[in-house]
C-alpha cells in the first residue's frame, strides 16, 4: 500500500466521512495540532526510562489518536452510516484517570511555593514543551468548537492533560534529581 495518494496535492483533504476541506480548515487544523501534540507525548514516552510513566503516556496516546479522530469525523452526518457509534470515545472515566494519576504523582513531590520554570533537565523541558503544545491544541479545538460540533468531553481532558504534563515535569525533576528552576521576580 502506497502512503500517498495525490489527492492532496491541491491543498484539499478528506474528513472522515468523505467532505473534502482545505487543508487550512479549522477542523483539519484542529487535529493535525492533536497530532502534533500525541508526537510530543511520544517523545516523552521514549525519553523516560519509567516503564510507568511510559505506560502511562501510551495510554494518554491512544486518547489523542480517538480525539483526532473524533475531531476529523464531519459533524451532522447520518452516524450509522459512518458508524460514528462504534467508534471508541473519550469519556469521563479517561478524564478522572488523569486525576488521579495527578494525585499520585503529587503525594510524591514537594510543596509548590513558587511559579517554576521550564529546564534543569531534558525530561523536564520536554514535559513542560508537551504541556505547551497541550494548551495550544486546547485552544485550537476551542476555536472550531465555536464554529462547529465537538464533544466537549474532548476539551475537558485536553484541559486536565495539559495539567497533567506539569505534574509530570515535576516528578521528573524529582526523579532525575534535579533541582526545580523557580522564577525570579527580579530577573
Amino acid at each position: 500500500m502506497k502512503i500517498y495518494t495525490k489527492t492532496g496535492d491541491n491543498g484539499e483533504t478528506s474528513l472522515i466521512g468523505g467532505t473534502r476541506v482545505k487543508k487550512n480548515h479549522p477542523r483539519v487544523e484542529a487535529y493535525g495540532t492533536v497530532d502534533e501534540l500525541n508526537s510530543f507525548v511520544g517523545l516523552l514516552k521514549d525519553l523516560t526510562t519509567s516503564n510507568t510513566i511510559k505506560d502511562q503516556l501510551l495510554s494518554i496516546q491512544n486518547k489523542l489518536f480517538i480525539i483526532g479522530s473524533c475531531i476529523a469525523t464531519e459533524p451532522n452526518k447520518n452516524k450509522h452510516q459512518y458508524n460514528c457509534d462504534k467508534q471508541p470515545k473519550i469519556n469521563e472515566a479517561d478524564i478522572t484517570y488523569l486525576e488521579e494519576q495527578m494525585d499520585l504523582l503529587s503525594k510524591q513531590l514537594p510543596e509548590m511555593r513558587s511559579f517554576i520554570l521550564p529546564g534543569g533537565h531534558l525530561l523536564v523541558s520536554y514535559s513542560h514543551i508537551t504541556r505547551t503544545v497541550c494548551r495550544r491544541t486546547e485552544r485550537v479545538v476551542l476555536k472550531l468548537a465555536s464554529e462547529s460540533e465537538v464533544d466537549h468531553l474532548l476539551i475537558k481532558y485536553l484541559n486536565r492533560l495539559s495539567d497533567f504534563f506539569f505534574i509530570l515535569a515535576r516528578y521528573f525533576s524529582l526523579i532525575e534529581n534535579v533541582d526545580e528552576i523557580t522564577w525570579d521576580a527580579k530577573g
